[in-house]
């Protein structure tokens, strides 16, 4: 990762379906591919594309092929969003494509670990909220809103705001837009020190 996520305003892309899961994020056919680049064009493919083929036509209605969220980089998603099997190909095509965070009421548990793993910060909100979004954005499609992590709030259209909870560690990371080995490399020089003032415990010279 190098992008630190700290503050962010954006556009929403609508999409409210419950339990999308990450064969409809991202096909099985694109997991034997181990190179991150390209997978954005396989990103819902078979909702974007006709026969899900992205050399083929797409759908004029789904929503990321709509001009007016053509540069939304927040994914407003039903509720279960990332179900399914534990590919990390799905938030790899997230993160391809340019979303920056998903916002829905709940996720699949390994999904939102791969998520903040991968820097696409996963937003959890209340079935009120959520509702609310949806209708701002029928309503405006050109509705922003504002996720701060470092304050862990999101902006609300009309005025307010709602605190989410994120894994404290991924937190940290996504700030210092790192991952969890860039994390352990910066630390370096206080391991170095720590080993110096710590021989090591085992005596390995022969008897």
């Amino acid at each position: 990762m190098s992008n630190s996520f700290t503050r962010f305003t954006g556009t929403m892309a609508p999409l409210p379906i419950q339990n999308i899961d990450t064969d409809q994020i991202i096909p099985a056919s694109y997991l034997k591919v181990t190179d991150r680049s390209g997978l954005a064009s396989g990103l819902f493919s078979r909702w974007r594309y006709r026969d899900g083929d992205p050399e083929g036509q797409p759908i004029a209605d789904f929503v990321l092929n709509r001009a007016e969220h053509g540069e939304a980089r927040i994914l407003l998603a039903g509720d279960n969003f990332g179900c399914g099997s534990s590919r990390e190909h799905a938030p790899w095509a997230l993160v391809g494509y340019g979303f920056r965070a998903v916002i829905s009421t709940s996720f699949a548990d390994i999904f939102r670990s791969n998520a903040l793993k991968n820097g696409l910060l996963v937003v959890p909100v209340t079935e009120e909220i959520s509702a609310a979004l949806f209708d701002a954005v029928a309503a405006d499609p050109a509705t922003e809103v504002t996720i701060d992590l470092e304050a862990q709030t999101l902006s609300l259209p009309g005025g307010g705001e709602t605190n989410f909870e994120v894994d404290p560690f991924a937190r940290r990371c996504l700030l210092d837009g790192t991952d969890q080995f860039g994390y352990l490399l910066n630390q370096a020089a206080a391991i170095q020190t720590f080993e110096a003032a710590n021989p090591s415990r085992l005596d390995t010279r022969s008897a």
